[in-house]
């Protein structure tokens, strides 16, 4: 499972899972459990186990993308500015057009506040995708798909502090401040005992920030960052399993575990998310990455051709997994647009995923050729 081939799989088959079981017979057995509250509520935890994945469990996920943000900013991929230059340009064409193409159908309506769904890119399924029909590529692709996605995650991260934050609690934000200050610090002591203390400042971090009104993810980024670079790698392969096998899959099965709707008319919500994450992540991507990499210095120039970045950006409209996060909190209080949200991830979701895959699949061929021919 520390294979991106396995992530993808896992992650499509358990929410595939969810969505039968949901609307089977044990249907409702199934949504009063991930209804049900487990945890304190003296000290803020009186959480429905749904929350618990979506909060904590996610949580985790998102200290993997922190971990894995700061090693390829300091040691990785992106560590020279030249390498980052077309994919950065990239990830921002991927979130402004299908914003806009959301927008283009919500603008005006109580639904705009859905903007943010299609701009985002699952880093463990893209790469899966990547890596189970995109053989014969160059291997720049994959790192461009990387570092697309990794700022992707961040820019979704931004987002999510910035735009679903409620009722600010100050105090709270400067114990989760002061927490990752102290991690940080005693990052530099060689003799202590850092499994403990990064499991205990995590905790301390996520339940800080739950307690602020920010979402409690963000926690998991700030624990990742502040790992030093040389230790973030390894520490990410031990994790890495876990969250691949497990979180991820978990939490696609409990968010994709919906009733589906009835469809006597669709919301422009659900227009908007369909057309925007295969259109409008793969019109963005390439057209800023092959605008970027044609005007880019020569040491910044990325081996591949326009159809190569077409590919990557349609595979880069395979959502899922933080687009389901943002349709939850968005909708969260309307539950039928919240349902045609959902499935609106999943449709757009696979259809970039089919057209990704074909693009990268013959690509692949053709780079194959030209190696055989020379």
């Amino acid at each position: 499972m520390k294979s991106d081939r396995g992530a993808a799989l896992a992650l499509i088959s358990a929410a595939v899972l969810g969505l039968f079981l949901a609307n089977s017979p044990v249907g409702p057995t199934l949504l009063s459990v991930l209804d049900l509250h487990i945890g304190p509520s003296s000290i803020g935890l009186d959480l429905s186990v749904e929350h618990w994945i979506k909060d904590l469990f996610l949580a985790i996920f998102f200290l993997v993308a922190g971990l894995e943000l700061k090693y390829e900013l300091r040691l990785g991929v992106l560590s020279k500015p030249a390498t980052a230059l077309v994919p950065t340009l990239a990830a921002l064409g991927g979130v402004l057009v299908p914003a806009l193409i959301y927008a283009a159908f919500n603008l005006g309506t109580e639904t705009i506040k859905g903007w943010p769904i299609p701009t985002a890119t699952d880093i463990a399924f893209a790469l899966g995708v990547l890596a189970i029909f995109g053989r014969g590529l160059p291997k720049e692709a994959r790192i461009f798909l990387l570092a697309l996605a990794i700022f992707d995650d961040l820019i979704a991260i931004l987002i999510i502090a910035i735009f679903f934050t409620t009722g600010l609690q100050v105090q709270w934000l400067l114990v989760a401040a002061v927490t990752v200050a102290a991690l940080m610090w005693s990052e530099r002591l060689s003799k202590a005992p850092h499994l403990l203390i990064r499991t205990v400042a995590f905790v301390a971090v996520w339940y800080a920030v739950l307690q602020s009104g920010i979402h409690p993810t963000i926690a998991g980024v700030a624990v990742g960052l502040a790992i030093p670079a040389k230790r973030a790698h390894s520490l990410m392969s031990k994790i890495q399993p876990a969250t691949n096998t497990f979180i991820l899959p978990l939490f696609a099965f409990s968010a994709v575990a919906i009733v589906l709707p009835e469809f006597t008319s669709v919301s422009a919500a659900f227009i908007g998310i369909t057309l925007a994450l295969p259109i409008g992540k793969t019109l963005g991507i390439a057209l800023f990455a092959i605008v970027a990499n044609a005007v880019a210095k020569e040491d910044a120039k990325l081996r591949l051709a326009g159809m190569d970045f077409v590919a990557l950006g349609a595979i880069a409209g395979v959502g899922f997994t933080v687009s389901l996060l943002m349709a939850q909190l968005a909708f969260a209080d309307k539950p039928q647009i919240l349902a045609e949200a959902t499935i609106a991830v999943v449709i757009g979701s696979l259809v970039s995923m089919a057209f990704g895959a074909i693009i990268a699949q013959r690509r692949g061929k053709h780079y194959q050729r030209l190696a055989r021919n020379s």
